[in-house]
């Protein structure tokens, strides 16, 4: 029908002519109340909203030269956030002639890879990035 006809039976009916899809041919409107339509809406997304997981990522920073004790404390840590859906990065920093020993940040990074592997998956592999190396860690889907 025209555009004049509809307004005129939406003034009948005293409801609101909201065009649903404007970009068909030719438009598509619907006779409804455009206060209760916005409401739903929002409402809609409100839920959706409610429905999606925010994701951080939580840092373990570890030096080279570090205890078995220390270890195991930033080790539980790390699967702790990972249970809680958060991604760890596990940073190894290294000072002054530290960085000459690379290969023991990338042995305490994999073992912290070993610990927590039946809840984690590795999302990046240790690199050396200046004088840190980093290691990102994501919690494994459950499918």
């Amino acid at each position: 029908m025209s555009g004049r006809e509809a307004l005129r039976l939406a003034e009948e009916k005293q409801q609101d002519l909201v065009e649903i899809a404007p970009a068909a041919k030719p438009p598509v409107c619907k006779l409804m109340d455009f206060g209760k339509y916005k409401y739903e809406q929002s409402k809609r997304e409100k839920e959706a909203k409610k429905k999606q997981k925010v994701i951080s990522v939580k840092e373990v920073k570890l030096r080279p030269n570090i205890e078995d004790h220390d270890f195991e404390v930033k080790a539980r840590n790390a699967s702790r956030f990972l249970k809680d859906g958060d991604k760890v990065k596990a940073t190894i920093i290294f000072r002054g002639r530290e960085i000459v020993h690379t290969q023991i940040g990338q042995q305490l990074l994999k073992r912290l890879a070993e610990d927590v592997k039946d809840i984690s998956t590795i999302e990046r592999q240790p690199k050396l990035e200046g004088k840190n190396m980093i290691m990102i860690l994501a919690p494994k889907q459950d499918n």
